[in-house]
């Protein structure tokens, strides 16, 4: 596990939130995680009891209701960023949208069942980044693959440079066959 811990904000579907630090990744243990509160104690939380660890930039704890800020829970069109476009719906019948990376984060969250991260439709709110358990979803939807489109396709058969340039300047040595 690392070092390091960030700020997050954990809300359960009781209601509640609780601030407090976690690693980056790597903290979910037995199905549940340790948070470091804001008084220095170590709270075990079952993954059951939540609903989303926000990432977040400061903790805002004189909003009692909006915390994170994460004001907007869907994409207003195509995101730009690559990743895997999600419409999450949680047992409480509310959705959110996010980015899923396309990289080995995705694939040890399946594989331990413990659940996803994602990127929230607004980075520049306070939420920088959303931890979703597995447990508080009830339904996942892929609604697409977002891609770079400045990407070049793989080097097959294309011709390369150096024989481009030949056949441009290419002059036949035969004086009958130049043209007149």
């Amino acid at each position: 596990m690392s070092n390091s811990r960030k700020k997050v904000i954990v809300r359960r579907f009781s209601g509640d939130t609780l601030p407090g630090y976690l690693p980056h990744d790597g903290f979910v243990r037995n199905g549940s995680l340790d948070l470091l509160d804001l008084s220095g104690r170590i709270l075990p939380l079952p993954l059951s009891d939540i609903k989303t660890v926000s990432y977040v930039r400061d903790f805002n704890l004189a909003d009692t209701q909006n915390p994170e800020r994460l004001t907007r829970r869907a994409f207003l069109a195509r995101p730009r960023t690559e990743g895997l476009w999600l419409r999450l719906t949680f047992r409480t019948g509310d959705l959110l949208e996010g980015l899923a990376p396309t990289d080995r984060t995705l694939l040890d969250a399946l594989a331990d069942d413990a659940g996803l991260f994602l990127t929230p439709p607004d980075t520049r709110s306070n939420t920088q980044r959303l931890y979703v358990p597995r447990a508080a979803i009830t339904e996942l939807q892929l609604l697409a693959v977002i891609t770079t489109p400045s990407r070049r396709p793989a080097t097959g058969d294309r011709p390369t440079k150096e024989s481009l340039q030949d056949e441009l300047f290419h002059l036949p040595l035969d004086p009958d066959s130049r043209p007149n």
